[in-house]
């Protein structure tokens, strides 16, 4: 691990917007439903759009227009993800950089599972203008739905590598 991103760390989890979240017995509790409220639009209308994209569910739309209705949903419940995961990881940010756990998650979500996401939204406005989707956009919304597993189980696992004393 780099010397530069534990000091950062350590300055961020010894900032006071830190310090409160980290001491208040009601503000973690709300920092953390926000976020999970945020990862559940986010990766919801991503759900949604990768079961149209696979040929799952019903066909009301076109894969097309589903992204279109979901576009603003979609990135709203991200940047309210994104807001909330930081504030979480700032109140316990010296764990979080020595946790594998964490590490991993960041690791698929930042690179893969975002360059992937934006594809898929971009793409879906000229694959899914027909009721049929092409080979190339189910290989892509089954891309992203193994990606989004892949980060719940690195999330779920953040507890199980927790190094105490830190």
């Amino acid at each position: 691990m780099s010397a530069a991103l534990m000091a950062f760390a350590k300055w961020l989890q010894g900032t006071a917007y830190a310090q409160y979240i980290s001491s208040s017995d009601w503000v973690y509790p709300f920092v953390q439903l926000t976020h999970f409220t945020g990862l559940s639009l986010w990766i919801g209308t991503d759900l949604a759009l990768d079961f149209r994209l696979l040929g799952l569910g019903r066909k009301r739309q076109t894969a097309a227009d589903l992204s279109r209705s979901l576009f603003a949903w979609n990135w709203a419940g991200f940047a309210i993800a994104v807001c909330g995961g930081f504030s979480l990881f700032a109140g316990s940010a010296t764990k979080y950089v020595i946790n594998p756990a964490f590490l991993v998650k960041l690791g698929i979500l930042v690179p893969c599972a975002l360059i992937v996401h934006i594809i898929n939204q971009q793409k879906a406005k000229m694959w899914g203008a027909k009721a049929e989707v092409p080979g190339v956009a189910r290989c892509m919304g089954l891309l992203e739905l193994l990606l989004w597993l892949c980060v719940v189980a690195a999330a779920v696992s953040i507890p199980s590598f927790e190094i105490f004393g830190s």
